[in-house]
């Protein structure tokens, strides 16, 4: 299973990334602001899915949001 950014480029745990578009985070009044760069991130089951941990929360972002 390859997991790619919306970009094509393939990623694997422990790349760093960077959120393309404002994102609102459900559950919490949190709203990740577009160039937010995000380090260490995790592969999933799903292809189109990575975890990340943001402050002390681990929550999971679709990769057509993020680039390498």
């Amino acid at each position: 299973m390859e997991v790619k950014d919306s970009n094509g480029n393939v990623l694997n745990n422990g790349d760093s990334v960077t959120v393309i578009k404002d994102l609102k985070v459900k559950g919490t009044s949190t709203t990740l602001k577009r160039g937010t760069k995000i380090k260490g991130i995790r592969l999933t089951d799903d292809e189109n899915a990575v975890e990340c941990r943001i402050g002390k929360s681990t929550i999971v972002l679709k990769t057509m949001f993020l680039k390498k």
